[in-house]
């Protein structure tokens, strides 16, 4: 059996395989190319550094991570962060920060806190992949900007001046010209991803009849050499730990949102689940190993893990490819890389927004919860306004709030008069901190009779508040002097009010039949009977 399992997991290594796998991390490289070199700009460092970044980083969370056909590199979302820092402190504290960077992650990974990520509601994952989408469409504008004049902003739209007349047209055109490739080849043929064969296509045209458009090199040279061993040159003090420590907390918290999102979506995609702890440890080696290369660090990058996905990248293969087709590109291909127009790639970019945002969301507006559709829209606009991270935070936390609000508004009780006279409440519905006020209002010890019976078989009681509520009531009933019986509370909650020990239980539960116990109140003591 044992054997069967690992031949079923293996990987049929078939030459057609390897073909596809190589041929899409080509793509994926060819792709990261100029979003490397936009981050650095973003970021306030040299190309090169971006660079980096994305080979190291690509390359170590393709050969560890937790998802095979993931791609990581360079990010806005980290680059807005550290913008800040290089301009104050300079590129060898970003160096330093991005070391800690990754020996936080390192830690959350060993923690197994990756799980928490199952916190994200569906909605917010839908805010996010369309304001995501929507960024991506953005970066994309500066591309459309008279080279030399347009700065790259944290979504890629700043001053400049926008193309006019035959740049602008010859500019769409080829733009269009690639997505129509890009859409059409894989109704002919397989033989190479779409998106390759749209940049090679476009880009030979472009050579073959000396078109005048941008091309990769006027946004930076890079040329570069291998990446050196190099420890950060700063002062090995408590200063420099508190400066750098808030930027490092900081940007590991919005890399692992971003990587572990992007796992869930491209697990969604392959159909395949993914290690949420193991790719936190992965980024944060990918980070720490960077750190002392002169990288930026990095993040998981959902375009490019879209091109490969779409590309038919599906092991780790693809990611390696893309990480060594990278450093190629930098050691030895930068002047063949550096002709090939933007145009070509920008086309790549807006087919991946294409597929990334969730048509779909904007069907079911009308058809989902007021609340979740609230969150869709949040989620995306805050994401377009601020950053991933910070969409993520805020969608979750008003999806837990409405959760709330909406479990509070569920308590209420039923009762009836047993034949000997007593009371009973039948309680309905979650008791916790948002419903413990409302679980006292449904009591009236005045007008109650003398023996009252509180049954919380269609309750729950959660947390320390409902213990209070619990607490509250008894003492209310015990000063009006009336007799009060708990029913039907869990062994959970019975450990929890023998724990809180304001109420002392007695209990003879039955451990091997479980029977039922009624807990009764005298003297403001519990004490059992069946």
């Amino acid at each position: 059996m044992k054997t069967q399992a690992l031949k079923s997991q293996a990987v049929d290594l078939s030459p057609a395989l390897l073909k596809t796998e190589i041929l899409s991390g080509l793509t994926v490289a060819l792709a990261l190319v100029p979003e490397a070199v936009a981050f650095s700009f973003v970021a306030g460092v040299h190309p090169l550094v971006g660079l980096y970044a994305a080979f190291i980083v690509g390359l170590i969370t393709a050969l560890i991570g937790g998802r095979p056909g993931m791609i990581s590199g360079a990010t806005g979302a980290l680059a807005v962060v550290m913008v800040s820092l290089v301009s104050r402190h300079g590129v060898e504290y970003l160096f330093a920060t991005v070391v800690l960077m990754g020996l936080i992650q390192i830690f959350a990974g060993v923690m197994r806190w990756g799980k928490f990520i199952r916190l994200v509601p569906h909605p917010v994952m839908l805010g996010f992949v369309n304001g995501l989408a929507i960024v991506i469409f953005l970066a994309q504008m500066t591309q459309f900007k008279v080279p030399g004049t347009a700065e790259v902003g944290a979504h890629g739209m700043s001053g400049g001046d926008w193309m006019t007349g035959l740049p602008l047209i010859l500019m769409l055109g080829l733009v269009a010209l690639t997505m129509a490739i890009i859409y059409a080849m894989p109704k002919l043929t397989n033989a190479i991803p779409a998106p390759l064969a749209g940049i090679g296509i476009v880009a030979a045209i472009v050579i073959a009849f000396g078109i005048d458009v941008p091309r990769v090199g006027d946004l930076a040279s890079i040329e570069g050499g291998l990446p050196t061993f190099h420890i950060p040159m700063v002062p090995l003090t408590w200063e420099t730990f508190k400066i750098i420590l808030p930027f490092s907390m900081i940007l590991a918290a919005i890399g692992l949102i971003e990587s572990l999102l992007t796992l869930n979506l491209v697990g969604e995609i392959t159909g395949k689940r993914g290690g949420a702890s193991q790719e936190c440890v992965a980024q944060g080696v990918a980070n720490t190993v960077t750190g002392f290369f002169g990288g930026m660090g990095g993040c998981a990058m959902i375009g490019q893990s879209m091109i490969n996905v779409k590309s038919g990248g599906r092991t780790r293969i693809a990611g390696v490819a893309a990480a060594l087709f990278l450093l190629a590109f930098i050691v030895v291909a930068s002047p063949v890389i550096e002709i090939i127009p933007l145009a070509a790639l920008v086309g790549v970019m807006f087919m991946v927004v294409i597929g990334t945002f969730a048509w779909s969301s904007l069907m079911i507006l009308r058809k989902v919860p007021l609340v979740d559709a609230f969150v869709i829209i949040l989620v995306t606009v805050v994401t377009v306004m601020t950053d991933l991270a910070t969409a993520v935070v805020v969608g979750v936390i008003v999806s837990a709030l409405a959760y709330a609000w909406q479990n509070a508004t569920r308590i209420h009780a039923k009762t009836y008069t047993t034949p000997e006279g007593a009371k009973v409440y039948q309680v309905q519905g979650p008791l916790f901190f948002g419903s413990a006020d409302g679980f006292t209002e449904l009591f009236d010890p005045e007008d109650d009779p003398e023996t009252v019976i509180v049954d919380f078989e269609g309750s729950r009681v959660a947390d320390q508040s409902a213990l209070s509520a619990i607490e509250t009531m008894a003492a209310r009933y015990e000063s009006a002097g009336k007799r009060l019986q708990l029913r039907h509370l869990s062994r959970d909650c019975h450990y929890l009010l023998t724990k809180a020990g304001q109420l002392v239980i007695d209990s003879d539960d039955d451990p091997d039949y479980e029977i039922a116990t009624d807990y009764g109140v005298r003297t403001g003591q519990l004490s059992s009977g069946h």
